[in-house]
């Protein structure tokens, strides 16, 4: 486990700086991507361009890791992300890990729900981490790749754009100098320096009920659970959200309505008597205080020239759901291997189209989910507020109207209606669909047992033809990788897991992109037909 006093990291000049000042007459240091802002999302992205060939520049305008939890809740798919980029494991053994949640009206429960009922997947449903950890575990991995070139405290501050790179002026301890970059992708937060040197602005809402959040470090003996409270006794006609961390650090979440004034609310002296009367005692103290508002926002485009934005840059939505980071991961991972490709010159730079395309709609989905969250949490009227009342009610005893109580939608990836994708040509009763994101399931090699997405990064950074083995091997173009699971293969569905997750008939095959995203499905897979998907998730 990191110190906190590992947290915080030195500036160091480059030689860079010493060819190209603003001033001077020499032409900059040229890369091909320079990604700005080292936050989970930066840090992700470095990695996986950096697995996959690519050197990188990570500019982060601090010297440290970020105070405060801030994000906690990452997702069985971000985790599975982290796993392919080395630091899946750290995540979790750290991490808090949690699937049942459990919504309260008043003191009564109204149900409960699990996240990941089924077994056979390597990663959990959900983690509770602070963002520290996160980002120094990223960092530790970062530091491993000789590929990426992490600078501190060198902050952007101009941005000059040309027909094929960008120029970034960058202001550090020793005075400004320039960058160019074939690519410059913006990780910037929502404060986002670059959004504002290429003129976009967020659209969308804020809302204006705000939420304090108080990270309290106690011992108490609630279950690693979920638990969300609607006008709870001890913080009446409000909401309420409770989740566990590491180190015996609680996130504790309190509705305090628009009309609170968030500095004098934010004061440790007034936050105290909360907490004490939700927990019954004052045996705590504080790891980190702050105010927010809802807000489901986003860049009307994410690619703007040169310059491609991702995470908090590009779009916000409400905590509530654990949608904000986590899209973040999702979308870097969307990013990474459409641009190695391009950089190697194996895609037409029109590949980048579909990064805007599928994550817009991600964004849009989750925008949507988040939306729908504020106004039950917060609703507008007092008719709005009558139907959630009712809604509560009527969820202890019937199924459909659990189905209405919204209590922040758990984040789970997005299917992408995506030109990259090859409609069905045949009949599935089940199995991801084309624009889908890969099922994990319990496999065994050699005797020993495995799962899929260990097999699935096993194989690099290709795109994976994974066959339903009938003793007949597909045709494999060059670039794909093979995963073929069944008798006399190397991989075996030793539980009949697979089959099922999959429809996975004999000689079936799954085309999958190097994301893990399914471009393809075949029942009688030929070489006319795996080209044509490969050519198509490609760009070509």
């Amino acid at each position: 486990m990191p110190a906190r006093e590992s947290f915080q990291f030195g500036y160091r000049r480059h030689p860079d700086q010493d060819r190209a000042a603003p001033d001077g007459g020499r032409e900059p240091a040229r890369h091909p991507v320079v990604i700005v802002g080292a936050g989970p999302v930066g840090l992700s992205l470095a990695i996986d361009l950096a697995q996959r060939g690519q050197r990188v520049v990570l500019l982060d305008d601090a010297d440290r890791i970020g105070e405060g939890s801030r994000a906690i809740c990452f997702s069985k798919r971000a985790l599975e992300v982290w796993d392919r980029l080395g630091v899946g494991s750290r995540m979790v053994e750290k991490g808090v890990v949690w699937q049942v949640g459990k919504i309260f009206r008043r003191d009564e429960m109204v149900y409960r729900f699990d996240l990941l009922p089924e077994t056979g997947h390597k990663m959990p449903a959900f983690i509770n981490l602070q963002q520290y950890y996160a980002e120094a575990f990223l960092v530790d991995r970062v530091q491993e790749l000789p590929q990426i070139d992490l600078r501190w405290r060198n902050k952007v501050i101009a941005l000059a754009q040309h027909n094929d790179h960008a120029v970034l002026t960058i202001e550090t301890p020793d005075g400004p100098y320039r960058l160019a970059a074939d690519y410059v992708v913006a990780c910037d937060g929502a404060r986002s320096a670059l959004r504002g040197l290429v003129g976009a602005e967020f659209e969308g809402e804020v809302f204006e009920d705000q939420f304090l959040i108080a990270d309290v470090k106690m011992t108490a003996e609630f279950p690693t659970e979920r638990w969300f409270w609607f006008d709870p006794p001890f913080h009446a006609g409000q909401s309420a959200l409770l989740h566990r961390q590491p180190d015996d650090v609680w996130r504790i979440d309190l509705q305090i309505g628009a009309e609170a004034d968030a500095a004098v609310e934010r004061l440790p002296e007034n936050v105290r008597p909360r907490i004490e009367r939700m927990l019954g005692h004052g045996d705590f103290s504080f790891e980190w205080i702050s105010v927010y508002k809802f807000q489901c926002r986003r860049m009307q485009r994410f690619l703007h020239e040169r310059v491609i934005f991702a995470g908090d840059s590009a779009h916000q939505v409400s905590p509530f759901g654990a949608r904000g980071a986590n899209s973040g991961l999702e979308d870097g991972e969307n990013l990474a291997w459409k641009l190695a490709l391009v950089l190697r010159g194996e895609a037409p730079a029109s590949l980048l189209d579909s990064y805007e395309i599928e994550r817009g709609q991600a964004a849009d989905d989750n925008i949507r989910h988040s939306t729908r969250s504020t106004d039950f949490i917060a609703p507008h009227s007092q008719q709005e507020r009558r139907l959630r009342d009712a809604a509560l009610a009527l969820a202890k005893e019937v199924d459909f109207a659990k189905r209405m109580v919204n209590a922040g939608r758990l984040s789970t990836p997005t299917v992408y209606d995506s030109p990259l994708s090859t409609p069905d040509a045949d009949a599935w009763g089940a199995g991801p669909k084309p624009g889908a994101a890969m099922l994990d399931a319990p496999l065994a090699a050699d005797g020993a047992p495995m799962f899929l997405t260990e097999a699935f990064k096993s194989a690099g950074c290709d795109f994976v033809l994974l066959e339903s083995a009938n003793g007949v091997a597909a045709p494999v173009p060059q670039g794909v990788r093979s995963l073929r699971i069944g008798k006399d293969s190397p991989l075996q569905d030793a539980e009949g897991v697979f089959a099922k997750r999959y429809d996975a008939t004999p000689g079936s095959a799954y085309l999958l992109r190097p994301d893990g995203y399914v471009a393809a499905r075949f029942r009688h897979p030929t070489t006319a037909t795996i080209h044509a998907a490969l050519a198509r998730a490609s760009g070509r």
